[in-house]
């Protein structure tokens, strides 16, 4: 028996069904880009410019929709309102990377959404290639991602197989470039289990029909999960090698600080409840807390304080998924990041 936590609440809008557009009407994009920008405002303003080279944007074909995850107020934001095709939106508190998505998406007025991170540099021809590409995407093409590239030029893993208890614990043995992914050696688009939601295109419909993504994932894994939800409502998800974006400060490249493993243990757990056998989410939530309890007593020993409260708060948290509990669990990520400064946002 799967445990199962309870709907997300998304706004209305967000739920009513799409109009059809026509790429003629003018002044009615098809795209919508969808950025969230948390302490990232160089990286933001310097892909929106980028963005708008673009055939499709310059033509109004895409907009451009910017959520901040309240970052320290900055010049980039008046410039930014500036420029034609943008929007921004701006937040009181960090609420996290699901519900800023599905802020976004609310306000966009296009067909497709495309979602990018700040620390993202698509090549040249990738925007007008995807408003190319959305009238060759089959009808139940909910989903698409697309190729990946590290800065220094190297391939960098964009799709993988959904996690398992076994496959989790088993692939913490390999790099942590891998643990999640797996290559797709394939020069044509091609279905895939998952794409990574760092470039990732979902038609409006279907997003719609699955009430947008989790919120109650604050970040990570809510890719996973939304692919796997799509699948499940009979949307197919696909990967498409032939468009570039070169991805630059990726997770498994960067170190990983007490707080952002709370918020990703927290993810892993919370997709488990959902999509394992209880047995299974249970024993991992046992894993995990036996792991925070060690960590905790290394932070003890080394005299690290804060470290010690994030990892006794993880072990609270671990309890709190046993116990169905989600409201509690969500409330102590939340209050974890309002005082701590650390930038965790992808």
């Amino acid at each position: 028996m799967h445990v199962v936590p309870p709907s997300i609440a998304v706004d209305p809008q967000l739920q009513a069904p799409a109009q059809s557009r026509s790429p003629a009407r003018l002044g009615v994009p098809r795209l919508s880009v969808v950025i969230v920008n948390y302490r990232q405002w160089g990286r933001t303003e310097e892909l929106v410019r980028l963005l708008q080279t673009a055939t499709c944007t310059q033509s109004g074909l895409a907009e451009i929709v910017i959520v901040d995850n309240h970052s320290p107020a900055h010049p980039v934001m008046k410039r930014l309102r500036r420029l034609p095709h943008v929007s921004l939106r701006r937040w009181d508190r960090n609420r996290g990377f699901a519900r800023a998505v599905n802020e976004g998406c609310r306000l966009s007025r296009g067909d497709w959404f495309l979602l990018l991170n700040p620390d993202t540099t698509p090549s040249e021809e990738f925007l007008d290639g995807v408003t190319q590409m959305l009238d060759r995407l089959e009808p139940n093409a909910g989903i698409v991602g697309f190729h990946l590239r590290n800065s220094d030029g190297s391939r960098q893993l964009s799709a993988g197989p959904f996690p398992t208890l076994l496959s989790t614990l088993t692939r913490m043995l390999l790099p942590r470039s891998r643990r999640k992914y797996h290559t797709l050696a394939t020069e044509q688009r091609c279905p895939a289990a998952w794409v990574t939601g760092c470039c990732l295109l979902v038609r409006g419909d279907c997003l719609r029909e699955l009430g947008g993504l989790d919120e109650k994932f604050f970040l990570y894994y809510e890719d996973v999960d939304l692919c796997r939800r799509a699948q499940q409502r009979g949307w197919s998800v696909w990967y498409e090698p032939n468009l570039t974006v070169v991805h630059h400060h990726p997770l498994h490249q960067r170190a990983v600080p007490a707080v952002l493993r709370m918020v990703t243990r927290h993810s892993l757990m919370l997709y488990a409840a959902k999509h394992w056998p209880n047995w299974q989410f249970r024993a991992l939530t046992r894993i995990v807390q036996a792991e925070a309890k060690v960590r905790r007593l290394a932070a003890w020993w080394s005299g690290d304080v804060q470290q010690k409260k994030l990892f006794a708060a993880l072990g609270e948290i671990c309890r709190d998924l046993r116990a169905n509990d989600h409201a509690a669990a969500q409330q102590r990520i939340e209050q974890a990041i309002r005082h701590i400064d650390v930038r965790i946002g992808v």
